[in-house]
């Protein structure tokens, strides 16, 4: 019996058109599953699921989540980490089939390489590249008030300059990219920036895993993954599952650096706010 699944081209092009093709047949899908994100039971027959591949250097394990908590596509994982996935999730679903792949490279509008940052203010950042080398995205998660709200935040900030593609310049136009993106400028930040759409922030198993962007072809894409999902604070994913979204701030390279605490950081985008160097939007969160 056909099933409501997506299989996004993503997927498909992973694990093959045959196997994806049993899949929304329902050769290989489960009637019933617990969902890789919000860990609450799923019906393959009677809600829109999303397949979700997580891969790592070596295999991958093909798992099933509600279609609302996260799109159908491929979340690279350290191979490591990817033994205990694969221990949780055939724990639940004796159907997913595990599946033998090469993970993919990760895409972005942004020329830069995608590098886990730190998951708390506090963490080591990233280092400068060397001369010649792509610059390095790093992320920082905090809690950042607007007015009297913690919000869930992240902080992305390059450790060299963004060029547009092609270009030689050596002009950092990070911002300037962003915003043709469709991110803000900063003049507050007690005020919440308005929601981007097509744009999200996955978080699955409990750590953040990418930050979206909407696909050429439709659906959604990486703009950043993480080389390893990211361990987030308790209260950081509480107001992100509170709220359904994440503020996404974002500076020039050495604009506002690691700082140790939440407090200390809210005070290094206060000076980048006031000299007009950061652009913002709120993303929804895609799982939790």
């Amino acid at each position: 019996m056909p099933r409501m699944l997506d299989v996004s081209d993503e997927v498909r092009s992973e694990i093959g058109d045959d196997e994806a093709d049993r899949l929304l047949g329902g050769d290989r899908a489960p009637d019933s599953y617990e969902c890789t994100s919000c860990r609450t039971p799923g019906d393959t027959h009677v809600e829109p699921t999303s397949t979700v591949l997580f891969v790592g250097d070596e295999t991958a394990v093909l798992a099933f989540a509600h279609a609302r908590c996260i799109p159908s596509q491929v979340v690279p994982v350290a191979e490591e980490q990817l033994v205990g996935a694969v221990r949780s999730i055939n724990q639940a679903q004796t159907g997913a089939p595990d599946l033998a792949a090469p993970a993919p490279a990760p895409a972005g509008h942004v020329p830069a390489a995608p590098q886990p940052g730190p998951a708390a203010p506090g963490g080591a950042a990233a280092q400068s590249p060397a001369p010649g080398q792509a610059a390095i995205l790093g992320i920082t998660c905090g809690l950042v008030l607007h007015g009297k709200v913690g919000h869930a935040s992240l902080v992305v900030e390059p450790t060299g300059p963004v060029g547009r593609p092609g270009s030689t310049s050596g002009e950092d136009e990070f911002l300037d990219l962003l915003q043709d993106a469709g991110f803000q400028p900063v003049t507050d930040l007690d005020e919440t920036p308005e929601q981007l759409p097509g744009w999200s922030v996955l978080v699955a198993m409990g750590k953040l895993h990418a930050i979206l962007q909407p696909a050429a072809a439709g659906g959604s894409t990486g703009w950043w993954q993480a080389h390893q999902p990211l361990q987030v604070t308790d209260a950081w994913r509480m107001a992100a599952s509170q709220l359904s979204e994440v503020t996404m701030y974002a500076v020039p390279a050495g604009m506002v650096g690691r700082q140790p605490r939440e407090d200390l950081l809210r005070q290094a985008l206060e000076r980048a706010v006031a000299l007009g160097q950061v652009v913002a939007a709120s993303l929804p969160l895609a799982g939790t």
